[in-house]
């Protein structure tokens, strides 16, 4: 009956179309469950529960918002320069927190596990289009799956499975740029306008999805489409400023709060470059150490995705999210997290790897993610400032 009806068929083919995606989403979940078990055994060592260690930091804040709004974030919760006014909880973008008071219900009102809950599924998305974005520049299944890992794997990458906004902006983005690549402009203008409302690095994904868009309208014409896409980009980002300019009555607002509270400014490199230079001149930490041999590795993987000639909005993505890492002062200890959204730049490692025997390629990628969590929770355990 199914062959007459030609059901049994399609459902076939809709599966083992599926599949390939399935099998990336569980490499995602099998490398995150390896760095959570990092995690819980040197947090155990500590002292500390799992979930207090999991909404560390920006987690809390962003837990407050949703919890209170921002206008009743409590006193207790203060900026890196130890105050808290009115305007300090604007730093925070409000898409993240805004998904975790809609998933609260379906967790009992438990915030923590709904802000676990939208990272998780934010990551299970990011690692589908990670492999989706592999097999438009190498389509061998393999590549795209090591490029899940590698991802998934990274220094710091337990922020994908923190309450924090890595997972989410990255899954956005990732299928902005899925958009782009196979032209689906406004579906490219609509992930960019929501990304743009979940971190600040947005402005990143901006540039380039609303470039491509105005590529195609010169080189093209008539593409409504891609006008329109190059339209819609920057309206989340450009909303929350303006709101918090708004709010705060500057033009500068939410840059303000950022520098005042987080010391977060542009700086055209001068910080990182200082920072660079003390720790390879020192090398008594290894936090310190690893952070800085992440940011000189981005630099050089970026120089090869523009080499190696993939389509390049990703090489902008991804060469633009690590230039905007190197010239912004702030926190320098979280210069490793906020490479977490550049996946292109592991792109060459991928494709590297998928290149060698099995053995090296499995020995490999399972050193590189059995480091990376390892360093993850030896961060988030022995530092104060770690991300």
């Amino acid at each position: 009956m199914h062959t007459l009806t030609g059901k049994g068929p399609k459902m076939t083919a809709a599966a083992a179309r599926s599949r390939p995606y399935l099998h990336a989403v569980g490499v995602f979940l099998l490398v995150r469950l390896s760095g959570l078990v990092m995690l819980a055994i040197l947090a155990g060592n500590r002292d500390r529960a799992l979930f207090d260690v999991l909404k560390s930091w920006d987690g809390d804040w962003y837990l407050a918002i949703a919890e209170n709004g921002y206008d009743n974030v409590p006193a207790r919760f203060v900026d890196a320069a130890g105050q808290h006014t009115p305007t300090t909880p604007l730093a925070f973008f409000p898409l993240y927190p805004m998904l975790i008071r809609v998933v609260a219900p379906i967790t009992g009102s438990d915030t923590v596990a709904a802000a676990l809950l939208v990272s998780l599924i934010a990551g299970c998305a990011a690692a589908a289009g990670i492999f989706r974005i592999a097999r438009i520049v190498d389509p061998r299944p393999k590549t795209g799956l090591l490029l899940v890992a590698l991802w998934a794997g990274s220094p710091m990458a337990i922020t994908l499975s923190m309450a924090y906004t890595e997972a989410l902006f990255t899954a956005l983005a990732v299928w902005a740029l899925v958009a782009v690549l196979e032209r689906e402009w406004i579906l490219a203008g609509l992930y960019t306008a929501i990304a743009g409302l979940a971190r600040p690095s947005a402005s990143v994904l901006v540039g380039t999805v609303a470039l491509a868009a105005m590529l195609t309208v010169f080189r093209e014409g008539r593409n409504w489409a891609a006008a329109a896409c190059a339209v819609m980009c920057p309206i989340g980002l450009f909303a929350w400023w303006g709101y918090v300019a708004n709010e705060t009555g500057s033009l500068t607002g939410w840059f303000d709060i950022q520098r005042a509270g987080w010391f977060s400014y542009f700086d055209g490199g001068a910080q990182t470059l200082k920072f660079v230079g003390e720790v390879l001149g020192s090398g008594n930490s290894l936090m310190e150490t690893v952070t800085v041999l992440a940011v000189l590795a981005a630099v050089v993987l970026a120089v090869l995705i523009i080499r190696d000639r993939i389509p390049w909005p990703l090489s902008l993505y991804g060469g633009g999210t690590v230039l905007m890492v190197v010239v912004s002062a702030g926190i320098s200890y979280s210069k490793a997290r906020f490479l977490i959204p550049a996946f292109p730049l592991l792109i060459p490692v991928a494709q590297g790897l998928a290149n060698r025997k099995s053995h090296t390629m499995y020995a490999a990628t399972a050193a590189f993610v059995l480091f990376g969590g390892w360093f993850s929770a030896y961060s988030l355990t022995g530092w104060t400032l770690a991300i």
